[in-house]
């Protein structure tokens, strides 16, 4: 069964895309790949709980076991040695990229405090977007009761964009909102 999201890109967006980029084909056409959700943790080299804490968080957003990311150099004025997590990341593929997708457009990014849109300068140059969150809290699924400190969170939008101005028109088209110029 498809998700929501997905049935718009197929029935509404690729007629669209066809038309606005002008292509023929629908293999060149432009389309999300992944969605990744990491969580940057540095005061995790002191207390193993706050790993913890975050992975539940993580899991709970995204519906999935987030992975441990670690450290690959050892950096002694950050009090770093190599190994050490520091970190957390989920990614998100398929029917769940979808569902996230459809969750972070149309629920979590109207929450946002003082919300006037994203910035459309947030892009890579190789058609990717990202979007940094300072609480987690904005999510439906986070109970507010529960959470024992406020974190930020990254999430970066992967497409098969060659360019920003393709994966711009696509995440507009996908209901994106973007900030007003």
């Amino acid at each position: 069964m498809k998700s929501r999201m997905e049935e718009r890109y197929l029935a509404e967006v690729i007629p669209q895309l066809k038309a606005g980029l002008g292509y023929h084909n629908v293999m060149q056409l432009p389309r999300l790949r992944k969605i990744v959700i990491s969580i940057g943790l540095g005061e995790a080299t002191q207390e193993a709980k706050v790993l913890e804490a975050a992975q539940k968080d993580l899991a709970t957003i995204s519906g999935q076991r987030p992975v441990t990311t670690r450290a690959k150099k050892s950096i002694s004025a950050f009090k770093l040695r190599e190994g050490v997590p520091i970190g957390m990341m989920v990614t998100l593929r398929g029917k769940r990229m979808y569902d996230f997708f459809d969750k972070l457009v149309n629920v979590v990014l109207p929450r946002l405090r003082d919300f006037r849109g994203v910035s459309r300068d947030s892009f890579d140059g190789r058609g990717n977007y990202s979007l940094g969150m300072k609480e987690q809290i904005v999510f439906p699924e986070i109970d507010y009761d529960k959470v024992d400190k406020i974190r930020g969170l990254e999430v970066t939008i992967v497409t098969t964009a060659k360019n920003d101005d393709g994966a711009r028109t696509l995440l507009g088209l996908l209901g994106m909102p973007f900030r007003r110029s």
